[in-house]
C-alpha cells in the first residue's frame, strides 16, 4: 500500500494566539459565519476573543449558535442556508467536536448544492468555504482532519463526510478555553484522543510518520492520567493545572493528525451505536471499548499490541483496563439484544476493513460483553 501524509492546516498555538495572529483571518475573506453551540463558547471566552479579533481587522460576522451535541443533517443544512443568505466568505467553528463537525459540513454545503441523499457520497465539486477552527476541548483533533461526523437518523448511526476539502485552513489552539471544563468531559475527550492515536497504529494505513505521532500522543496522555485520577477522586469540578490541559491539547492535536492519515477502526464503528442508541458520550464509548479490542489484537498480533502497550508504559491489557475502569466509573446498562444489534451494525462499516486485525462479528460481541457485562 502506498503511504501518504497530508496536513494542510496552518496552526497557531499558545496563550492568546487568536489576538496575536488575528491578521490571519484576513486571508479567508471579509465576512465570517461563526458556528458554535448555544452557550459554552460564550462562557469560556472563546467567542468573545474571536469577535474581538475580527473587529480588530475589520471583518464582519454573524453567529449561528444552534449546533447541538452530535449535530444532525438538518442542523448543517440550516447553517448552510444562513451562510448562503448572508453571503459569508468563510466559516469559523468554535467548540468541541460537534461545532467543528457542523462547521465543516456547513462550509461544504454553503459552497455547492448537495442533496441529503448524496451528502455522504464523497462525490463533490472542488468548492468549499475556507474554515478556521478554535477547539475548546482536547479530544477530537478535528482542527487537523478532513472528517465531519453527523448523526444519520435514516441509518441510525453517525456517518462521516470525508474529503480533503474539509481540512481547515486555520486552527487556533489556546488551552485557556478548557480551564473550566468538567473532569468528566476532560476524561472523555482525553480518551477520545487516546483512541485516535491507538487506532491509528492499528490501521492498515499506518506509516512510520503516523506511528511516531501516535506514540508521542499516547505518551503525553498517559503522563496526564495521574492528574486526571487525582482530580476525579477529589470530587473537584475542574482542578487541572493549565499546563496539563495544554499537554492534553497537544496530544489531541497530534492524534488528529494521525487519523487524518489513517482513519479509525473497529472501536469507532462500535462506539457510534453507543452514542446513537444509548446517548453515551463518544469519547467515553471509545474508552469503554478500547481495552478489549486491544486484547483481540494481542491475541492475533502480539507484537503489534506490544508496541502499543510500550507506548502506554504498561505491561498488559489488564493494566490498561484497570486505568480506564477507574477513569470511567460505573458503566451503562447494555442488553444482550443490544449487543447483537450493535455488533451486526458495526461489522458492516468501512472501519472494519481499515483494521490490521479485522475482528469478526463474534469478536465484536465479545468486546461488548467483556467491556460492559464483566
Amino acid at each position: 500500500m502506498t503511504k501518504k501524509f497530508y496536513m494542510p492546516t496552518r496552526v497557531f498555538m499558545g496563550y492568546e494566539c487568536i489576538a496575536k495572529n488575528c491578521e490571519a483571518f484576513k486571508t479567508l475573506g471579509k465576512k465570517a459565519l461563526i458556528v458554535t453551540g448555544a452557550s459554552s463558547a460564550k462562557k469560556n471566552g472563546s467567542e468573545h476573543d474571536v469577535k474581538a479579533a475580527l473587529d480588530s481587522v475589520g471583518i464582519s460576522y454573524l453567529v449561528f449558535d444552534k449546533v447541538m451535541s452530535n449535530p444532525t443533517i438538518a442542523c448543517v443544512y440550516e447553517g448552510a442556508k444562513v451562510a448562503k443568505e448572508n453571503d459569508v466568505d468563510f466559516i469559523i467553528a468554535i467548540g468541541g467536536g460537534s461545532p467543528m463537525d457542523a462547521g465543516k459540513a456547513i462550509a461544504l454545503l454553503a459552497a455547492q448544492d448537495i442533496d441529503a441523499a448524496n451528502l455522504f457520497s464523497g462525490n463533490y465539486e472542488n468548492k468549499v468555504l475556507p474554515i478556521a477552527f478554535v477547539p475548546t476541548t482536547a479530544g477530537t483533533g478535528s482542527e487537523v482532519t478532513q472528517y465531519s461526523i453527523l448523526t444519520n437518523d435514516e441509518k441510525q448511526t453517525k456517518t462521516s463526510i470525508a474529503s480533503d476539502l474539509l481540512f481547515p485552513a486555520l486552527a487556533f489552539l489556546d488551552a485557556k478555553y478548557m480551564e473550566y471544563l468538567s473532569i468528566s468531559t476532560t476524561i472523555n475527550t482525553a480518551l477520545d484522543a487516546l483512541s485516535h492515536a491507538v487506532e491509528g497504529m492499528l490501521s492498515v494505513k499506518a506509516s512510520s510518520v503516523s506511528n511516531a505521532l501516535a506514540v508521542e500522543s499516547i505518551q503525553l496522555i498517559m503522563e496526564c492520567v495521574p492528574d486526571l485520577l487525582s482530580v476525579l477522586n477529589s470530587k473537584s469540578k475542574t482542578g487541572l493545572e493549565l499546563e496539563v490541559r495544554e499537554q492534553l491539547q497537544q496530544a489531541s492535536f497530534m492524534a488528529g493528525m494521525v487519523i487524518a492519515q489513517t482513519g479509525t477502526t473497529a472501536v469507532h464503528a462500535m462506539g457510534y451505536s453507543l452514542t446513537y442508541f444509548k446517548d453515551i458520550d463518544h469519547g467515553r464509548g471509545n474508552g469503554l471499548l478500547l481495552g478489549e479490542y486491544l486484547r483481540i489484537v494481542e491475541r492475533e498480533q502480539p507484537d503489534l499490541a506490544g508496541r502499543i502497550l510500550k507506548a502506554l508504559s504498561l505491561s498488559s491489557v489488564n493494566e490498561f483496563r484497570e486505568i480506564t475502569d477507574k477513569l470511567l466509573g460505573e458503566k451503562e446498562d447494555i442488553s444482550t439484544d443490544e449487543i447483537q444489534q450493535f455488533s451486526k451494525m458495526a461489522i458492516q462499516t468501512k472501519n472494519i476493513a481499515n483494521c490490521i486485525v479485522k475482528p469478526s462479528e463474534d469478536d465484536l460481541k465479545e468486546i461488548f460483553i467483556l467491556s460492559f457485562l464483566m
